[in-house]
């Protein structure tokens, strides 16, 4: 399975912006779709997952502000990203788990200015 992140980008603290990981092929089989980012310097932590349920979980951080949610019919899943913040600045990349087995995708640089 490969994923494609993208829309990623130069944003204003306050800012939004919406990230999609596309998948090149079903991903109604996945056991769970997931962000993750890292910041220059800091380990890769967690953003946000979604369940083949839609479950959804959030880090305390991202509460509030970060919704995930997926698409089947076009392979994608999407992050929205609100009230963006100075310390959301990093390189979010996508996870999938599926078949048991998990797949990364390249990444997309996110940059938030004060």
């Amino acid at each position: 399975v490969q994923l494609q992140a993208s829309g990623g980008g130069l944003v204003q603290a306050g800012g939004s912006l919406r990230l999609s990981c596309a998948a090149s092929q079903s991903i109604v089989s996945a056991d769970s779709v997931g962000w993750y980012r890292q910041a220059p310097g800091k380990r890769r932590e967690f953003v946000a997952r979604i369940d083949r349920d839609r479950s959804t979980y959030y880090p305390i951080y991202a509460q509030g502000r970060f919704t995930i949610s997926r698409d089947n019919s076009e392979n994608t899943v999407y992050l929205r990203m609100d009230s963006l913040k100075s310390e959301d600045t990093a390189l979010y990349s996508c996870r999938i788990v599926i078949w048991g087995r998990e797949y990364w995708g390249q990444g997309t640089l996110v940059t938030v200015s004060s």
